[in-house]
């Protein structure tokens, strides 16, 4: 559906909203931040950078519609859809660490054709299409091949809104760290994700998360040679607000301790 110089100038664009993020760092205050409700917090930083892709994804591919975080515009319906994470990590990102990025998917007839995620501090650009592989900086990645969970590093992120599965989530926790090379909290999921496609974790797992957090990461790591299911096992994570994302062998150990408790 995109040409490649479309994916180029989209690029580009996501690299430059990066950009203006990095620059507004240690300008932001706490008198600039407002909370959409628990633990869930926005600045202007955000709307600003939703704001300045939804124009430039306007001018480069016209017509289609959008799914994004901090709703700065209204356009739904269309078969093909832009879902948008500005600034993913906002918490890190107000209290000065390194770990946020932009989240950009093209989603066409509910199948995720195309997918970016820009690591702002570290101008890591991650970058797949459906059926092309991934890639990062324009190299290709792949995910780990290791076998055994025991030998894996496995991300995850804490419940900080809801709290109605903590009990559950707790004690998977504690149940997994016995089993595992260790477990860690990056807070942005869209980070866990391609570094779970490049290999350096061996698997993702995260319950409440939505359509924007993981939709670019999603695909990234399916193309980097990983599995992506809900905590049933089903594709429908991005419905099911729930994700498993590692490579094959490790999906089908993770998955199975995960029952457990859910």
């Amino acid at each position: 559906m995109l040409t490649t110089a479309q994916t180029e100038k989209i690029t580009d664009l996501i690299r430059s909203t990066g950009e203006y993020i990095q620059s507004q760092a240690a300008r932001v205050s706490e008198r600039d931040v407002t909370s959409k409700d628990l633990n869930s917090f926005v600045s202007y930083v955000d709307r600003e950078a939703e704001k300045r892709l939804v124009r430039g994804l306007d001018r480069i591919q016209p017509g289609c519609g959008y799914w994004t975080e901090e709703e700065t515009v209204a356009r739904s319906g269309e078969s093909a859809r832009w879902i948008i994470d500005p600034l993913d990590g906002t918490t890190n990102f107000l209290h000065g660490l390194p770990a946020y990025a932009v989240s950009v998917a093209l989603e066409v007839d509910r199948e995720l054709l195309f997918g970016w995620v820009y690591h702002v501090p570290a101008r890591d650009m991650y970058f797949a299409h459906k059926g092309g592989g991934a890639q990062m900086n324009g190299r290709p990645i792949q995910i780990s091949e290791t076998k055994k969970l025991q030998d894996s590093l496995i991300a995850t992120g804490f419940p900080y809104t809801d709290f109605t599965h903590q009990d559950a989530y707790m004690n998977l926790l504690a149940h997994l760290m016995p089993k595992t090379r260790g477990l860690r909290r990056w807070g942005s999921a869209a980070i866990d994700l391609v570094f779970t496609a490049a290999g350096q974790f061996q698997g993702f797992y995260e319950l409440g998360l939505s359509a924007w957090d993981v939709a670019g990461g999603a695909l990234i790591l399916t193309e980097a040679g990983g599995l992506v299911t809900d905590f049933s096992g089903s594709a429908q994570f991005i419905e099911q607000r729930q994700i498993i994302a590692a490579p094959p062998a490790i999906h089908q150990q993770l998955h199975a301790e995960i029952e457990l408790f859910f």
